[in-house]
């Protein structure tokens, strides 16, 4: 890593930050809205998550892919709003650390840092391995030798190239937001350019009947028409997990031009561009390909895990190897801009003494905060060697256990949306519906997925069918974090115990200064 102890600088409690910069050390007014729409579209990862999820979600909804699109975009969009109405009053690298804590207190909002740490963690993880996977069948597709792509399942191989990717994610992060800005316009423009080529070729053969699909019926936006609640609640959490990230958006609010204003917004234009990217692309895909169980249906097992590699060759002839490329070059963009929000997260963490000092350092040639970038590649590269070697399963379960994360750090700070702003909520409709109806309304539909989520979990039935003492291991993993996260919480608050009495961040603390 190009950068010395000496470039580093603490800003900590008091500091009031270098012109330019923000008073944890970030550099400001670096990100527009355009910038920060396409860092959030590639956290989410669009090209990935089509190819990865629509095969499993199909298995569970058949053609209702619009409909439950649809309905896990409403909570999303929800908490978004919650979000925006936070971000406008107090902009902060922290986001659900540092709004949860100022509504709920140190403990709640420890504990909402850390529901949204666990889940990039898991995340990273994941992504760094689908790009692992991506990259041998690129190149055994560039080479025209199909054994090049069996080397993913080599582990020693896949171990190597998985932390390959990860320490080049990672020194893309510490090169600051304007460097992660520059990568995420090539890859997240390369990626958006391609699922725009096999969206309109897809449709193009539909209408010179090359398809062997069904027709489109506007019934596929009907939830009602999900055959079981058991199914609807499989295909929800597919869909919640499919618009994860655009809370990046506000993560770099306090390096965003007007930060108060363009992060906001910018989380409402993502979550409604990939809302936008779902639908075309899963009607063409499933008007194309259908919902056989054999050759390029959906529902044949052997693409349920990768739709596009059956797909790219009948929909982009010559062309689809780009395809390909296009689901690396997601995986890789989401692997570096994810970075973006545990590192920031740590490092607001660090700055109002929730965690030691040493995750406030900002590089100070970068302003970038290092140490807590580096450990945030740390963790997810062991974790990620460590579930790649336990086994293929438990990986599988943890990212199913990551639909728990997300529900409860977003229902959380949606919940502390409405807690917040309680002397408000009635002072106008607008309040009324952006501070009171709709966090409210997002807030109980996650946490109550949440929960649904816990329960069904608990039967081994869920996910893999590995248990652990007769317990399912997505429960296991899922709500093992937590409990992990208020063990380690208790450490920390018996050796920096300032944060946790109210010290350093309360509701009265000043948006982003820290008063001593």
């Amino acid at each position: 890593m190009p950068i010395s102890p000496s470039q580093t600088a603490t800003s900590g409690a008091g500091s009031a930050g270098g012109t330019g910069t923000s008073p944890k050390g970030l550099a400001r007014g670096q990100l527009g809205l355009l910038a920060i729409v396409i860092i959030g579209i590639s956290t989410i990862a669009p090209a990935y998550v089509l190819t990865s999820t629509l095969g499993l979600t199909v298995a569970e909804i058949g053609v209702h892919l619009p409909a439950i699109f649809l309905v896990g975009f409403i909570p999303m969009f929800l908490v978004a709003l919650a979000y925006k109405e936070l971000n406008a009053d107090s902009p902060d690298s922290g986001t659900t650390f540092t709004w949860v804590t100022k509504a709920f207190g140190p403990f709640v909002g420890w504990m909402g840092g850390w529901g949204l740490l666990a889940a990039n963690i898991i995340v990273l993880s994941n992504l760094a391995g689908v790009a692992v996977d991506f990259f041998y069948l690129f190149l055994g597709q560039l080479t025209g030798d199909p054994s090049i792509a069996d080397l993913t399942a080599n582990k020693a191989v896949n171990i190597v190239t998985c932390l390959i990717f990860m320490g080049a994610a990672v020194w893309v992060s510490c090169r600051g937001i304007r460097t992660t800005r520059t990568v995420q316009y090539v890859l997240v423009g390369f990626q958006l350019l391609v699922l725009a080529w096999y969206t309109v070729q897809a449709f193009a053969r539909i209408a010179a009947g090359g398809a062997s699909g069904p027709a489109f019926s506007w019934e596929w936006f009907n939830p009602l028409g999900i055959e079981s609640f058991s199914a609807f609640a499989a295909g929800l959490s597919l869909s919640i997990f499919a618009f994860w990230g655009w809370d990046v958006c506000l993560t770099v609010s306090e390096e965003a031009t007007d930060g108060r204003r363009t992060s906001g917004l910018a989380a409402t234009v993502a979550a409604v561009a990939i809302l936008v990217i779902y639908l075309l692309g899963s009607i063409a895909t499933v008007m194309f390909a259908g919902l056989g169980d054999t050759g390029i249906g959906l529902n044949n097992p052997d693409n349920s895990e990768n739709v596009f590699t059956s797909l790219a060759a009948p929909v982009m002839g010559p062309f689809a190897i780009l395809l390909s490329l296009a689901v690396l070059s997601s995986c890789g963009a989401s692997l570096q801009s994810t970075f973006v929000s545990p590192a920031r997260t740590l490092l607001a963490m660090g700055y109002y003494r929730a965690l030691p000092g040493r995750f406030a350092r900002v590089s100070t040639r970068f302003n970038s905060p290092v140490y807590a970038t580096v450990f945030s590649g740390v963790v997810s590269a062991a974790f990620y060697v460590l579930m790649r070697l336990i086994s293929e399963n438990v990986l599988n379960d943890t990212i199913q256990a990551l639909g728990l994360m997300i529900c409860f750090y977003y229902g959380l700070t949606a919940l502390a949306c409405v807690w917040y702003f309680r002397d408000s909520l009635l002072s106008s409709p607008r309040n009324m519906v952006y501070r009171l109806c709709a966090p409210l309304l997002g807030g109980i539909g996650l946490i109550v997925v949440f929960l649904q989520t816990a329960v069904d979990s608990w039967d081994p039935a869920f996910g893999s069918g590995s248990e652990l003492f007769g317990i399912g291991l997505v429960f296991v993993i899922g709500i093992g974090i937590l409990v992990a996260g208020a063990v380690v919480m208790l450490v920390v608050h018996r050796r920096s115990p300032d944060f946790f009495h109210g010290r350093t961040l309360t509701r009265d603390s000043s948006s982003l200064v820290l008063d001593d």
